[in-house]
């Protein structure tokens, strides 16, 4: 892949620099009253999986980075390793769960993602942004002071936990959003 100007990133785009693969995360084009204007970005390290928030001159050119990414369903976990298959060629890949960082706990057999490769080497996967799980564990809603709503932590069947409405029981199933780790909905199976 070419250069790409700093004016042309968006969440999702991958530049390299300093001998690392990095995803924007976000960016702020920012044009002040006095001076030239610059793009604030906060990058993800794909290598590292550290944070890192850089500056760029507005128009400044920065290699992008090819990576490549394939549809595969997560099977099972081998020890620490999370083991998923291509759902085109039917072969397995083991990614270990330094690679995985916060995502494992959204892994439940089955579910679709996206592994995402710089060259041979796996770099990020890239789950559902929404995702339909059970209820494992709650407690019982308390009748009350509810006039302004009210929340209580639920236990999902692949292990998160998230708030959820007090009228959500054990053994229902939630729509959750699984960038901000939040309940959304009844689920409507």
């Amino acid at each position: 892949m070419g250069p790409i100007s700093s004016n042309d990133f968006r969440p999702g785009t991958t530049i390299q620099f300093d001998g690392n693969v990095y995803k924007v995360l976000e960016f702020l084009h920012v044009k002040p009253g006095k001076g030239a204007a610059f793009v604030r970005t906060k990058l993800k390290n794909l290598t590292t999986g550290g944070n890192l928030e850089k500056t760029f001159r507005a128009g400044e050119m920065v290699d992008g980075a090819e990576v490549i990414k394939s549809d595969v369903q997560f099977n099972y976990l081998d020890g620490t390793d999370y083991v998923f298959m291509d759902m085109e060629s039917f072969e397995t890949q083991s990614v270990s769960a330094e690679v995985l960082g916060d995502s494992t706990i959204w892994m439940k057999e089955g579910v679709d993602v996206k592994i995402v490769k710089f060259g041979d080497k796996i770099l990020d996967i890239e789950i559902p942004q929404t995702m339909v799980l059970e209820v494992t564990e709650t407690e019982p809603g308390v009748k009350g002071n509810t006039a302004q709503g009210g929340d209580k932590p639920a236990t999902l069947e692949t292990g998160a936990v998230v708030r959820v409405p007090l009228f959500i029981k054990t053994g229902e199933k939630v729509k959750v959003d699984t960038t901000s780790k939040k309940y959304l909905s009844r689920a409507n199976e």
